[in-house]
């Protein structure tokens, strides 16, 4: 239907706002089970068995920053770790703590330390600080 057609934005709350369908939460559903919400929703009005895509066209930013080489804001690929986020922001400076990272999720206040032995992911919105080494 073209008046409902379009590209639309998740929100801070993690909803998103289409006409004939009023506000629906999106944050942490995939793609094909926001399709199913939104058609859920679509049924209930004049078209029966309605047709329903949704795709992703561009992700929130990701934040480096703390003992990296040029800390600030990047863009989200999926797929990536806190150590392919120390990559874009260039690198370790020589002060860093190379051996953990702290990770604040999009709207969390909580930053939890992580060992860098290991990969971990991280997702739109999300702050990754590299601490400074005590020598």
């Amino acid at each position: 239907d073209p008046n409902i057609t379009g590209e639309y934005q998740v929100d801070g709350s993690g909803t998103i706002s289409i006409p004939l369908v009023g506000r629906i939460k999106a944050s942490g559903l995939t793609p094909v089970q926001l399709e199913r919400a939104i058609a859920a929703r679509l049924s209930d009005g004049v078209p029966k068995k309605p047709g329903v895509n949704v795709q992703i066209t561009g992700y929130g930013p990701i934040y480096v920053h703390g003992e990296v080489k040029r800390g600030g804001e990047y863009p989200y690929k999926p797929g990536l770790t806190v150590m392919d986020a120390v990559a874009l922001a260039g690198g370790y400076t020589y002060r860093a703590d190379e051996n953990k990272a702290g990770l604040t999720r999009a709207g969390s206040n909580l930053e939890r330390v992580f060992p860098l032995d290991r990969r971990v992911p991280i997702f739109p919105g999300d702050n990754i600080r590299i601490p400074e080494r005590f020598f």
